[in-house]
Order: structure tokens, then sequence, then C-alpha cells
């Protein structure tokens, strides 16, 4: 339990959800913004919880399907896009429904969160590399830090953009070593280059990068 690529596939899983957790600490406060500051507390609370509760099914139900032939490393191509938008450092949309009921709150947190979590469930799937102790440790360790001090990490990344391009890189690393431990894919590769088991996942994370720096430009 304690090798060193089961601590380095559990750091690799808590960095995951802070790096994306930025999102889904938005949804929350938009989705409680109109209730008085008590019953807005209990909402965060209890919605995160149902979001912890959901995200953890949805990461169970996405290990077993990334088993199935070619799914894993299609999972990891859809993980590629996904970092290089991390780059983008946008923020989520605020169309959010913000409820003015307590129970309201609480659906849309959760709602919201199951739908623009999907890439860190496929993420932290992957990562876990099948393995569940990994994920609900991943969770027990992330969850109260992303509750109790989102607004650091954020504020954390604008200060250190390089924060962000970390992030970045462990994502893309764990989209090309998904589409490595695809049974049929990575099989292929690896028969045509023996070195492809980290050649993949460094090509990735180059080609995120490098897309990143694009985007950069573009935007100045």
């Amino acid at each position: 339990m304690l090798d060193a690529e089961f601590l380095a596939a559990l750091l690799s899983i808590i960095a995951i959800d802070l790096v994306l957790a930025g999102d889904n600490a938005v949804v929350i406060a938009l989705a409680s913004r109109k209730l008085p500051g008590k019953l807005r507390t209990q909402a965060i609370y209890w919605g995160t919880f149902g979001a912890i509760i959901i995200r953890a099914l949805m990461t169970l139900i996405a290990v077993w399907i990334l088993r199935i032939p070619y799914l894993q490393a299609l999972g990891g191509l859809l993980l590629i896009p996904v970092a290089v938008n991390l780059l983008k450092q946008e923020t989520p949309s605020e169309h959010i429904d913000a409820s003015s009921s307590f129970w309201g709150a609480i659906k849309t947190i959760i709602v919201a969160d199951a739908i623009m979590g999907i890439d860190n469930v496929l993420a932290i799937a992957g990562a876990s590399h099948g393995n569940m102790l990994l994920v609900i440790l991943g969770l027990l360790v992330s969850v109260p830090i992303v509750i109790w001090g989102s607004k650091w990490i954020s504020a954390w990344m604008v200060k250190y953009p390089v924060l962000i391009y970390v992030g970045a890189a462990i994502l893309a690393w764990t989209a090309g070593t998904m589409v490595m431990n695809d049974n049929i894919i990575g099989t292929a590769l690896l028969s045509l280059f023996n070195s492809a088991d980290w050649l993949v996942p460094l090509l990735v994370t180059v080609f995120v990068l490098i897309a990143g720096k694009l985007q950069e430009r573009v935007r100045i």
C-alpha cells in the first residue's frame, strides 16, 4: 500500500481532484448564492456530500467500464482536450440557476457537479488503474481541501499559473497512460515501440503543454 507506485498514483488523483475542483467550487457558490447565510452553509455541506456520493458511484462505474477493450484508450483521448481546455483558465458558465430554496440548491449542486464532474471521474478512474482504494483515499484527502480551501486554491492558481500547467501535465500524462493501459491499443503500440509505455504519455503531455502555450499567444 505504501510502495512508490501506489503513492505516485494517490498523489496524481489528489492533484487531479484539486486542479479540476475550481469549476465545482464555483458551481456550489452559484447554486447557493440566493440562500441566507446559515442555510447557504448547510446547503453547501449537504450538496457537497451528495455530490461526493454521486461522484464515487460514477467513478466506480467508470473503473468497470474502462476495463472494456478500446474504452480506456477512448477515455484517454477524451481527456486530452480537457487538459488543453484547463489551460484556458476560463470560469464555468454562470448560467447555473441559483435556487432560493434549501433543497433546490442542494439538488442544483449535486446535478451540476455530476454533469461537470465527468472529466474528473474519467481522469481519476484512469489514474487509479482500477484500484478503488486509491479513489476513496484520494476523495477523503482532496474533498475536505476543496470544501474549505477552494478559494485559496483558485487564488494560488491565479497567482502561480505554473500550478495550472503542472495540473494539465498530470492530466495529460494520465490520458497517455490510459491509452497504454488499454489491453488492445496498448499492446499494439508496445509491439511497435518497446518504449511506448512512457513515450506515449510523454508525447501527449508535450502536446498539451504546447497547445496551451499556443492558446495563450492567440489570446494575446
